[in-house]
């Protein structure tokens, strides 16, 4: 489909807008919805900063919401920073900062990392050969917990195989 706008472009973006029951849908490329103002964002594009300052903003700003009530500015007792300062920056001053403000911290972390609030990070590919096989065997644990949960006893024989199996695996390259 090509851009209704320029007629000249192919269509990459479709926007919709329903006002007092009337539909409108409008195809554009991307250039002609920048110049039409149908979308904007930063000429230097959006950076993690970018991203965790609006999660930090609208998590802070939903909770003082949902409380009803204006809180008092809490600030780190080492670097002085304030929370405000916090979530307009995206950066902690210090260490102390994570401990002071990490009752604000959990419904973030839960939506970075999709409900839980541990990152276990990444594993070198050149160097985690034993890391990789040990966190597969905690993954394989946790499921046949679950096996035995739910009385799969068959299904949870074959994970415990596997555990045995990578064990094995991790003993014989200690060796």
């Amino acid at each position: 489909m090509e851009c209704q706008e320029c007629h000249k472009r192919p269509a990459t973006l479709h926007f919709t807008q329903v006002i007092n029951g009337d539909k409108t849908e409008v195809y554009v490329c991307e250039a002609c919805a920048k110049e039409k103002g149908y979308m904007s964002y930063p000429e230097e594009g959006y950076s993690l900063h970018h991203l965790l300052s609006g999660l930090f903003n609208s998590t802070f700003e939903n909770a003082k919401a949902a409380q009803g009530q204006q809180t008092t500015e809490l600030q780190c007792p080492q670097c002085a920073m304030t929370l405000s300062e916090f979530k307009r920056i995206g950066k902690f001053g210090c260490p102390t900062c994570y401990e002071t403000f990490s009752d604000h911290l959990d419904p973030v972390f839960r939506r970075v990392h999709s409900g839980n609030t541990t990152h276990h990070g990444k594993i070198p590919a050149r160097i985690g050969g034993n890391m990789r096989i040990k966190k597969e065997v905690d993954a394989y644990r946790e499921e046949l917990q679950r096996l035995i949960k739910r009385e799969a006893f068959e299904e949870a024989a074959r994970v415990r195989d596997k555990i045995k199996e990578l064990e094995d695996q991790t003993r014989g390259d200690d060796s």
